[in-house]
């Protein structure tokens, strides 16, 4: 890794830590991060047996209402993402990490209590409008890393969220079995809260809420018209096609190795997807801060294409196992990419309105595309969703290259960072 260039993480004398300050608080949220993403997806294999477990019956209302279900969060994340980033730039990053931390641990404690389907649902909601732990620890991140570094960094954040998906389906899959499925929302809320202490505790922000003076090169005077038009679709779509399967997988899973273990045989297979996503999330990362962040991005999207459509014609445990393997190393670069892009692209000043702003569209796909893929369930079956994911990844690969042509922010692609004086944040928001 090559040196850093003067005036980057340069400490005084009498001050100088053993790693430069920006780094601690990237591996506190770094580690803040893995638990949250434990905790949201540890629930997650088992969702369909839990809107059962509620009462509802029957496979195509089972996997309607688990379609609904998850849309509920991402819906909601849509509405407030851009309120919650426009504090981030008014009032700081760190306590917006903190809002959907301990946010996040009240909601999920709550579902464990939920009595019916339609509370549950009424919580899915809450939880979109309190949370967003990806975004505000995104947002936070990419305001305190120097420009050179970013693909680095982001890379490393979307590795904590993929070591958590690895983890956290497996450890609830186990938990839901041997102890019930509301224990596992209780243990999901435990490491949230956990998460908001080490973030409260452990990160460190000199924030300042930029004056009349700042750069505001947001994501329009980055992008243009067109450009931010096809950048909000492809987050969009990104979200969309990641989400789509959600409520469908778990169920495809029962039909091939029946009842009994199905949620920590979905867990299992869901947590592969993640480890392999997170094993390519780092080293993806670099390679785009080296040949480019978008050619890597749409690289990254069609292998993901080519990988979904088979998951139809599987039929063996063994047979998912390798398709899950192939789709996670090819979606491990495709979030860091994308934020990387837009981290570079736009003034500090102007992170949580950006990182707000993509996360509308995120959170729309997040949120309608498990209602589809539960619509296109009940209609086609369990397999045909996947080849119309592929089919939309493709179409988002050709939108990524046709039409996102960021300009890097003018004066942060002149240099690196200014130093604090105290030698603690070199890229804080001014």
């Amino acid at each position: 890794m090559s040196e850093d260039p003067p005036g980057v993480d340069v400490c005084t004398p009498d001050s100088a830590p053993s790693k430069p300050p920006w780094r601690r608080t990237l591996y506190a949220c770094w580690i803040a991060q893995v638990l949250s993403i434990v905790g949201f997806s540890c629930v997650m294999p088992f969702m369909p047996f839990y809107v059962r477990h509620l009462g509802v019956s029957g496979e195509a209302a089972v996997a309607f209402w688990s379609g609904l279900v998850i849309t509920g969060a991402g819906l909601t994340q849509a509405l407030f993402a851009p309120i919650w980033g426009a504090l981030a730039d008014r009032y700081g990053r760190k306590m917006m990490v903190q809002r959907s931390m301990f946010g996040g641990a009240l909601v999920l404690t709550l579902m464990g209590l939920a009595s019916n389907v339609h509370e549950l649902f009424v919580l899915r909601m809450l939880q979109g409008a309190l949370t967003g732990t990806v975004v505000a620890s995104t947002t936070l991140v990419a305001s305190i890393t120097p420009n050179h570094r970013m693909g680095l960094s982001l890379g490393l954040m979307q590795v904590a969220v993929l070591t958590g998906m690895s983890v956290g389906p497996w450890a609830g899959g186990l938990v839901a079995d041997h102890w019930g499925y509301r224990m596992a929302f209780y243990s999901a809320g435990v490491l949230l809260a956990i998460g908001g202490f080490i973030v409260l505790f452990g990160a460190k922000e000199q924030f300042k809420p930029a004056g009349a003076g700042g750069q505001n090169h947001g994501l329009r005077q980055a992008f243009g018209r067109k450009g931010l038009m096809a950048l909000l679709v492809a987050f969009f779509m990104m979200s969309l096609t990641a989400s789509f399967v959600g409520p469908i997988f778990p169920l495809l899973v029962e039909s091939m190795s029946g009842p009994d273990r199905a949620a920590s045989t979905a867990g299992f297979l869901m947590g592969i997807a993640g480890l392999a996503a997170g094993l390519s999330a780092l080293g993806i990362g670099l390679l785009g801060d080296r040949v480019g962040h978008k050619l890597v991005l749409v690289g990254c999207t069609i292998t993901s294409a080519i990988f979904a459509a088979p998951h139809a014609l599987a039929q063996s445990i063994g047979h998912l196992i390798a398709l899950r393997v192939g789709m996670g190393l090819a979606r491990g670069g495709t979030m860091p990419s994308l934020n990387a892009i837009v981290g570079q692209a736009v003034s500090a000043d102007t992170y949580g309105r950006s990182f707000g702003n993509t996360r509308i569209a995120g959170g729309l796909g997040m949120g309608i595309g498990p209602l589809l893929g539960g619509l296109a369930a009940a209609h086609y079956g369990l397999r045909m969703p996947f080849v119309i994911m592929s089919g939309l990844l493709l179409l988002n690969a050709i939108i990524l290259w046709m039409w996102v042509r960021p300009a890097v922010a003018p004066a942060e692609a002149a240099e690196p960072a200014p130093e604090n004086a105290g030698g603690e944040e070199p890229r804080a928001a001014t």
